[in-house]
C-alpha cells in the first residue's frame, strides 16, 4: 500500500514538473524567437538596469528545462516564481483587480506559474527526475 501511494504521489510531482515547466517553456521558446528588447521601457520606468531583462531567459528558459528534467527543482522553481513576479511587477499589476472577457481573472495564468512554482519549491522532484527524490536540492 505504502508503495502505491508513494508512486501516486511521485507520478503527480512529475505531471506537476511537465505542466508547469512545459507549459512555460513556450513563452521562453517566444522570447528566444522574438527576444527581450521590449522589456527595457518596463525596467527603466522603474529605475532598473535593461540588463536584467536577460533574466527572462534563465526564469522562461533555463529553469523550466531544470524542472521538467528534474534537476535542482526546488531552486529552480523559485527562479519560476521570481519570473513571475517580475513579470507582474513590469506588466501585468494593472490587471489585478480585472475580470478576463471569459469571466476568470485576468491573471489567472500568471497565478498558476507562480504558484506552480512555490509548488515545486515546496514539493521537489520525486524520484521520477534525473536528480532522484534524494538529490541535492530536489
Amino acid at each position: 500500500m505504502e508503495a502505491t501511494k508513494s508512486l501516486a504521489e511521485d507520478l503527480g510531482k512529475l505531471f506537476l514538473r511537465l505542466t508547469v515547466a512545459g507549459l512555460m517553456l513556450f513563452h521562453g521558446v517566444s522570447k528566444i524567437i522574438h527576444g527581450v528588447a521590449w522589456m527595457a521601457g518596463p525596467l527603466a520606468a522603474i529605475h532598473l538596469p535593461a540588463f536584467i531583462m536577460y533574466g527572462a531567459y534563465v526564469g522562461e528558459v533555463i529553469a523550466p528545462i531544470f524542472i521538467i528534467l528534474g534537476i535542482y527543482t526546488r531552486v529552480a522553481g523559485l527562479v519560476l516564481s521570481f519570473d513571475l513576479f517580475m513579470a507582474f511587477v513590469l506588466v501585468t499589476h494593472s490587471r489585478f483587480f480585472m475580470i478576463s472577457p471569459t469571466g476568470g481573472w485576468a491573471l489567472e495564468l500568471d497565478a498558476f506559474y507562480f504558484l506552480g512554482g512555490i509548488c515545486l519549491f515546496l514539493l521537489g522532484a520525486g524520484r521520477l527526475s534525473i536528480g532522484g527524490a534524494k538529490g541535492k536540492f530536489n
